[in-house]
């Protein structure tokens, strides 16, 4: 099987040159990104590795629009998110890009189908928030409250939220990291799913080398850097990944 990363059809989603941020200056400077060069394409699924510090998340929050470089080239498409002002920020997180972070963030007064609603409601094309559930397995927990789910099922409802709006980008921060192997294998198998049906370019942070199997390629960072590439010429199923 021919991957997302290797097809000669696969068009280019963002471009990424010379990526740089600094925190701080003088001797409190942190270079949390030192130089990334990437071309990340359509449809693909990323998996991106490296230890604590290696500036994982803080490329993850440069892809999503949550935070500016300092220097370097950003491009989305034909748009160059280094130059956007906070307006066009806004309508790219708002129409282009879902969220999945390690807690939740779920509102405990709401029930799943209206923690979900909350998107669709200012989403531009957005799925019925009762389909975007059903594609993560929980269509027969629409009314039930985040107090009466598990923590797996917690964060399949904020998966649902994140795919509701139809994103054409998803980045998944540790969406494992609170979960106990069997339940993270579930919700793996829920982005995974996701990925394939709706093809967005799936973008996942982990510490653990072992979802390395499950990408079309995986990028290993080091002290800011992209220190290895390597694509898998065929995606491993996620209940196959030896934990």
């Amino acid at each position: 099987m021919e991957t997302a990363a290797m097809s000669a059809t696969a068009k280019r989603l963002f471009r990424v040159r010379g990526l740089t941020k600094i925190y701080g200056m003088g001797a409190t400077e942190v270079r949390a990104l030192a130089g990334v060069d990437l071309d990340l394409n359509e449809g693909e699924l990323i998996v991106l590795l490296g230890p604590s510090g290696s500036g994982k998340t803080t490329f993850l929050n440069q892809l999503g629009g949550l935070d500016l470089p300092t220097s370097g080239e950003l491009w989305y498409r034909d748009m160059d998110l280094t130059a956007a002002d906070e307006d066009q920020l806004t309508y790219y997180r708002r129409d282009a890009v879902g969220f999945v972070f390690q807690f939740y963030n779920l509102i405990p007064s709401l029930t799943a189908r209206e923690n979900v609603a909350l998107i669709t409601e200012i989403a531009r094309d957005p799925m019925p928030p009762e389909t975007a559930l059903d594609m993560v397995n929980l269509g027969g927990r629409l009314d039930h409250f985040p107090a009466q789910l598990s923590g797996g099922e917690q964060q399949r409802v904020a998966i649902a939220r994140a795919i509701a709006k139809r994103p054409e980008v998803l980045l998944c921060d540790e969406p494992t990291g609170a979960l106990d192997v069997r339940t993270g294998i579930v919700v793996l198998d829920a982005i995974e799913r996701v990925n394939r049906e709706l093809g967005s370019l799936t973008v996942i942070i982990t510490h653990n080398a072992v979802m390395a199997d499950m990408a079309d390629r995986v990028i290993r960072f080091s002290d800011g850097r992209v220190q290895s590439i390597s694509e898998n010429a065929q995606r491993a199923p996620v209940t196959s990944l030896k934990w």
